[in-house]
């Protein structure tokens, strides 16, 4: 066709004659006009189809970005991208963040670090929700310049050379002032120079690969084919309490200075001094409130009461209040905000129980008794966890035909406390709530109180627990407590620390709470309180005790085969002489000063387990970010007896020269050992001490 040819028309031209019947044929018929062929359809081809470069992954990324990654505000979150294009051509990625307040975008360059992953950080300076993306598009001037690198023939080098003369010239249109002219002149120079018989090859590729003259031209890209990831990945930035953190759980009415009488808030605040020197920084109360009378419990769970039963703090609610009320022998609200700003003079923040049930006689039952699921016979449904049964609680009916205004009535009562100075939630049985509740409730409450902590208590299937780590909660109980052997500890933590869980669920990590004391610890072995609260405290950058009964060892179980503590405080006050002797408590403040001092210990990324032909003897190491602090922490998991063995510990892993020896510093014991290689003598006593927790240095 010649080249002025109509592409939209077809010319018929008259066919070679095969016979004589069709040469007669031609000769009759007349001529045929030239026709116009319809226009294609393109209604099935994309809107913009010379877009080439791929955006195929951006991480983290949860769930495609149904749900928010979590990071810490002041820390860099690193971003990777997978990207590429068809062909040979150059790309260039940027990663976009922005706050959810604003509507611009800042760009990072990211760089290639090896098989199409390339890779930048920024940093969410404040507490809040952030969203990121990122952006790639096929760079001419850097294929240009990648493919004259290449170029060794001097006449391709003037050739090469006039092609990136026309791409600066373009450039320069996007430009303005002083660039706009400095790229005019390079364009100017590039082609002068292409004439210059002068100038030889390599003087003309030195020329065109001037640094400054790829910086300047980086400035002003075509990016009018550029690809923009499919979402905006939404990331909530918490304070570091989020992810470090050590708990200490007391109940107020038990702080009482004498047996059989009544705690208040000023006998938590006489204990305040010792729960921080302890090294704690949460202290959590279970719930404060008013305690239903109707169906109340007695001591040990019984359903008949005695005078003078203060039943469970979990049946919420009597004629005296609900959710938003003190139970009055606690003390008042003054007395409560008193007590909040007392703790954070002490480095303590308060976290209060949060359980959404109610007692037969919370306010609740007789205002909205459409709440609550009723029965054919006239009753409340109460609530059961078979063979548990909790026949002082009723649980909310997330179903019911008030649903909006139950759900606004149960995020006001956070609101409540959050104005009273509270910012740290431990949510009881969230599993057992509506998750589409949760995930307004937190979302909503976070955008205006970016500092407040959810702490999940969710002892329940693995998918459910992480789905509430997906809706918002901050940290997440764990099974932690019932993880014992070593082959279970080491597959555990390795899920957690490793796997895609980790941009956004936390665990906290408990060896004991008032519901649950293991069967572990019922020996009363002191070796065995000790091995739990090392491997609490160095395997999880948040832990957390059921206070006065770890620290005063308790063990006496309800019954055989029972997880329940006898005389359990959740029934009946308990008196406790923290001056025993026998306390944990030097040894507690000891791990978590170990824990404040050394940043590998406050995150869970680092950890790494190591080898030990003795099952009894678990090892492994945290490293912090910059690689500065390395800790290798090794227990004895038999609390009765001595434990050796040789662990396997590459130096190099840690940083370390392996041609030289190391020191291994015991931050329990003080001693200090030199090491030298791969494997290492340990020998480990739980009667003199349990574990190792060494600071490794060159």
């Amino acid at each position: 066709m010649p080249k002025s040819a109509d592409p939209t028309k077809v010319v018929t031209k008259p066919a070679k004659a095969a016979s004589t019947r069709k040469k007669v044929v031609a000769a009759v018929t007349p001529d045929v006009p030239a026709t116009i062929a319809p226009a294609p359809d393109t209604s099935d081809m994309p809107a913009e189809g010379r877009t080439h470069a791929v955006v195929d992954a951006v991480l983290p990324s949860v769930d495609g970005g149904r749900f928010a990654a979590k990071c810490v505000a002041g820390e860099p979150l690193h971003v990777e991208a997978h990207c590429f294009t068809d062909g040979h051509d150059m790309i260039r990625v940027m990663l976009q963040w922005r706050p959810e307040a604003s509507a611009e975008f800042t760009e990072v360059p990211m760089t290639l670090l090896y098989n199409d992953i390339w890779q930048a950080s920024f940093l969410p300076a404040e507490p809040g929700r952030y969203y990121y993306t990122v952006v790639a598009w096929v760079d001419g001037f850097t294929s240009w310049r990648h493919e004259l690198m290449r170029r060794v023939e001097e006449s391709d080098i003037r050739i090469a050379l006039r092609v990136g003369a026309v791409s600066l010239a373009a450039a320069a249109k996007r430009a303005e002032g002083e660039d706009r002219a400095a790229l005019e002149r390079r364009a100017e120079e590039l082609e002068r120079s292409a004439a210059d018989a002068g100038l030889d090859g390599p003087h003309l590729k030195a020329l065109a690969l001037d640094p400054a003259l790829a910086e300047l031209a980086g400035r002003y890209p075509d990016r009018r084919f550029q690809t923009r990831f499919a979402a905006e990945l939404p990331l909530v930035a918490d304070r570091a309490r989020a992810r470090f953190s050590s708990w200490y759980e007391l109940f107020p009415r038990s702080a009482g200075q004498q047996p059989g009488v009544h705690g208040t808030f000023r006998d938590v605040e006489a204990r305040l001094p010792a729960v921080a020197a302890m090294g704690f920084d949460v202290l959590y109360f279970p719930p404060i409130h008013p305690v239903g009378r109707i169906q109340r419990k007695g001591k040990n769970n019984v359903l008949v009461t005695e005078d003078g039963d203060v039943g469970s703090p979990w049946a919420i609610g009597s004629t005296e209040g609900g959710h938003k009320s003190i139970l009055p022998a606690l003390g008042t609200l003054e007395d409560f905000r008193r007590l909040v700003d007392a703790a954070k003079g002490h480095g303590l923040e308060i976290a209060l129980d949060m359980a959404f049930q109610c007692a037969p006689d919370h306010p609740y039952v007789k205002e909205h008794p459409d709440w609550f699921r009723w029965r054919p016979d006239g009753t409340v449904q109460y609530a059961e966890n078979p063979p548990k049964k909790y026949q002082d609680i009723y649980p909310f009916n997330f179903e019911c035909e008030d649903w909006r205004g139950l759900w606004t009535e149960l995020r006001s009562v956070f609101l409540y406390w959050i104005e009273q100075g509270v910012r740290i939630f431990r949510v009881d049985n969230p599993h057992t709530k509506a998750f589409p509740f949760w995930e307004w409730a937190i979302t909503t409450i976070k955008r205006d109180h970016p500092d407040v902590i959810f702490l999940a208590e969710a002892f329940t299937r693995p998918k459910v627990m992480h789905r509430l780590a997906k809706l918002g909660y901050s940290q997440s109980y764990t099974y932690f407590t019932w993880r014992n052997s070593r082959a279970e500890l080491e597959e555990y933590f390795t899920e957690l620390s490793q796997g895609p869980g980790y941009d956004y669920f936390r665990p906290n990590v408990w060896p004991n709470t008032p519901d649950i004391l293991h069967a572990q610890l019922q020996s009363g072995l002191p070796g065995m309180f000790r091995l739990r609260l090392v491997l609490a405290a160095t395997l999880a950058a948040s832990y957390g005790i059921y206070g006065p009964a770890y620290e005063l060892m308790e063990y006496l179980p309800r019954g055989p085969g029972s997880e329940e503590y006898l005389d359990s405080e959740k029934y009946q006050l308990r008196s406790w002489d923290h001056s025993r002797p026998d306390s944990l408590a030097p040894f507690i403040a000891l791990l978590n000063r170990i824990r404040k001092e050394n940043p590998a210990l406050q995150d869970n990324r680092s950890l790494r387990f190591l080898s030990c032909e003795n099952d009894q003897i678990i090892a492994y190491t945290k490293r912090s970010a910059d690689g500065a602090n390395r800790l290798l922490t090794v227990v004895n998991l038999d609390p009765e007896h001595a434990q050796y063995g040789w662990i396997g510990l590459k130096p190099e892993a840690l940083g370390l020269d392996p041609s030289r020896p190391y020191t291994v510093h015991d931050l329990l014991s003080d001693q200090r050992f030199s090491w030298q290689g791969e494997f290492n003598y340990v020998l480990l006593d739980p009667n003199r001490a349990p574990a190792h927790v060494f600071l490794v240095s060159q």
